[in-house]
Formats: C-alpha cells, sequence, structure tokens
C-alpha cells in the first residue's frame, strides 16, 4: 500500500535556494489534516512561510526534526491514511531516501538551466529567469516597486506546468540597468514590451502585483495585441491615494532598522520580515544608481504624493479575461481601489493579508490563477 503514501519535501521556493530549514512542526505525528492545512514553517533567506498539505491525511512520522537544514527535495514526512501499515510507511521512506542522491543530481541540472540571465530588451538590459516548458500560452510575472524576481518566489515554479513562465527585474531594479530613461508607467511598459519581442513571444499571459500591475495593464493599454490575460495583484491606478511614507521611506532607508520597519508594512503577518531578508534589500539599495531609478519612478508614478495614473478606463474597455487580488489589510494601495474595478473582472480578496498575497496567501493564488489560465487557455 506504499503508493498510497504522499512525500513530504523540502519545497523549493526562491530561484537560488538548495536549501531550507524547517523552522517548526505545526502539526504533530498522528494528527489528521485536510488538503491546504499548515503543517510546518519553512525559514529560506527570503522569508519564512508555512508548508501547507498537499493532500488530506494523518501525518505518519516526522522524518525531518524542528531546526534540521534540508537540501530542496529532502524527505521532511511522511502523510498517509490510518490504515497504511508502519512498515508500509517505514519501506516508503527507505526506498525514497535511497534515490535521494539520484533526485537531488536531477535538481541541480534544472537549477543550472534556470540561472538568471540579460536580455536585451530595447535600451535596457534585463535580469531574466524563465522557467516551464509546452505549448501553453507564455506567463510573464511584473513584480511591484523595489522589487525583483524574488518577489514570484512562491509562483513562478508552481504555475510552470505546460507553459513557460518568466519573471525579471524591471529597468532599476534587482539586476537590470539602473538608468531609467523613462520611470512613469508606459515607459516601463514599453520595457515590457520590447521584453516579450526579445524573448520571441507573440502574446502573453500577464500577472503583475502593485506597481507591476498598472505596468500591465498600461502594456493592454499601449499593445494590446501582446496580452492573453490580466492577473493583477493589488494594482496601481484604481486610487489616487498611496502610502507615500512608505515609498520614501523604502527608497531612502540606509539602516537595517530602518528598512525593516518599510517592509513590515507590506505584510500583515509582520513575523514574514526576516533579517536575511532585510539584508538582501540594503544590499540592492547599495548599488549604484539603485535610489536614484527609484526616485525617478517615484517622481513620474506617484506626483505630488498620488497615483498619477487613472487605469480604470483600460479595464471597462477590455475583451480580455482580468483576475484581481487584494489583501484587505494593504497598508500601501488601499483596497477600496478593488471597489473601482469593473464588475467584469473576478475579484478575490483576503481578510488578514496584506500588499503581498501572492506570498501570504500564495496557495490559494497559484491554485486560482492555475484554475485561471486553463479555463483561458
Amino acid at each position: 500500500m506504499t503508493q498510497d503514501v504522499i512525500p513530504l519535501t523540502m519545497p523549493k521556493f526562491g530561484l537560488a535556494m538548495t536549501e531550507g530549514k524547517l523552522a517548526s512542526w505545526t502539526v504533530q505525528a498522528g494528527q489528521s489534516v485536510k488538503q491546504g492545512d499548515e503543517l510546518a514553517d519553512i525559514e529560506t533567506s527570503k522569508i519564512t512561510s508555512g508548508y501547507e498539505s498537499p493532500a488530506a491525511g494523518t501525518l505518519r512520522k516526522q522524518v525531518a526534526q524542528a531546526g534540521e537544514t534540508l537540501a530542496v527535495g529532502a524527505l521532511i514526512g511522511v502523510l498517509a491514511d490510518a490504515s497504511v501499515s508502519d512498515a508500509d510507511i517505514d519501506a516508503f521512506i527507505a526506498k525514497f531516501q535511497s534515490e535521494q542522491t539520484t533526485d537531488e543530481t536531477e535538481d541541480t541540472a534544472s537549477t543550472r538551466n534556470t540561472e538568471p540571465h540579460q536580455v536585451e530588451a530595447g535600451e535596457y538590459s534585463l535580469n531574466v529567469r524563465e522557467v516551464g516548458d509546452g505549448d501553453g500560452t507564455p506567463l510573464l510575472l511584473i513584480h511591484g516597486f523595489g522589487g525583483d524576481i524574488s518577489n514570484w518566489m512562491l509562483t513562478q515554479e508552481a504555475l510552470a506546468s505546460g507553459r513557460r513562465v518568466i519573471a525579471f527585474d524591471l529597468p532599476g531594479h534587482g539586476a537590470s540597468s539602473k538608468t531609467v530613461k523613462d520611470g512613469s508607467l508606459a515607459g516601463l511598459a514599453s520595457a515590457v514590451n520590447a521584453l516579450l519581442d526579445a524573448l520571441s513571444i507573440s502574446k502573453a499571459h500577464i500577472m503583475g502585483h502593485s506597481l507591476g500591475g498598472g505596468v500591465a495593464i498600461t502594456l493592454l493599454k499601449n499593445h494590446a495585441d501582446k496580452v492573453a490575460s490580466l492577473s493583477l495583484l493589488a494594482p496601481a491606478g484604481f486610487e489616487k491615494a498611496v502610502n507615500m511614507e512608505f515609498i520614501t521611506g523604502f527608497t531612502e532607508a540606509d539602516r537595517n532598522r530602518a528598512m525593516q520597519q518599510e517592509l513590515e508594512k507590506l505584510v500583515h503577518d509582520k513575523g514574514l520580515i526576516g533579517r536575511k531578508m532585510v539584508d538582501s534589500v540594503m544590499r540592492a539599495r547599495r548599488l549604484d544608481g539603485a535610489r536614484d531609478a527609484l526616485r525617478t519612478i517615484a517622481a513620474a508614478c506617484f506626483p505630488n504624493g498620488e497615483q498619477g495614473d487613472d487605469l480604470r478606463p483600460v479595464l471597462e474597455a477590455a475583451s480580455i479575461p482580468v483576475q484581481l487580488f487584494w489583501g484587505e489589510a494593504d497598508e500601501v494601495l488601499p483596497v477600496a481601489g478593488a471597489d473601482n474595478v469593473p464588475d467584469s473582472v473576478e475579484k478575490h480578496l483576503f481578510p488578514g493579508v496584506g500588499h503581498l498575497p501572492q506570498m501570504e496567501k500564495a496557495s490559494e493564488v497559484n491554485k486560482t490563477t492555475e484554475a485561471f489560465l486553463q479555463k483561458h487557455a
């Protein structure tokens, strides 16, 4: 009956993640769970995230203990129905671990093939990471203000079944060109259009977060032929209001403590912002031209401390499928913006979630998006 045993393995959250720490178990051996229940907390260099049960069953054995650091793909526990014998559980674990070396070799090879690389797109050199393949329409991910491709660590690979999924750093962000010639939504959308051309993608599903959501809608406005659908997460362009204290504080913070205070505004659960994440953001901010690039974008997109673009007419005229995700506890862009989105848009609002639904509600966002993309393939 070992076919009824479900392995629980160390997930791969980040593009450079090779190992993770099992911070704690939230379920004890012998306890029954439903699909989606949180089983454990996994700590990475970027964030601490809950490990959700892939199916209903009983946590029969905790193979790894709290505090252990394990390679991606390593067995941390076993889920099975109570009818499966202890002998079958032990046999499954032994077989799984005996094959682990081969699995790790294959995973390493896969990681090497999906390393970020530079792509010349119009006026910019953009840092790009691609995963997945297949005949499905590609999915392009556009991060928000001050973000980078790591913002999609829980999204990119989860949606890469049967399609290419491309994450990249916007101009002025991450490892892309730091000199931003036009920081407006239109200027950034032009860079995205150039990237699609450089990747020989004639049409793509577009997922955009925050400022990236505004860029995605502007891409639809100016290059409608390139957009198959829109998935928007707390997008810019539907309210005048924006938390300019966050925008300025995030751009100008020069000490870790100040940066942590700003990053905590992104999430409802402040414990998600760890020291390593703060360190990573501060390293990026210290790169030559990084702060100036953010200042240019902020001045163009948030003049006089308000959102400068009203994108409601674009969605009202849209003939493509659009879905929206928004956290009701968003401290950066008020969720009231969701009230200004046309009724034709599929809306998903999350109580107790901040500005990063793709991280705080990763499982729900991914499952809903996969169904959305399949429906509108």
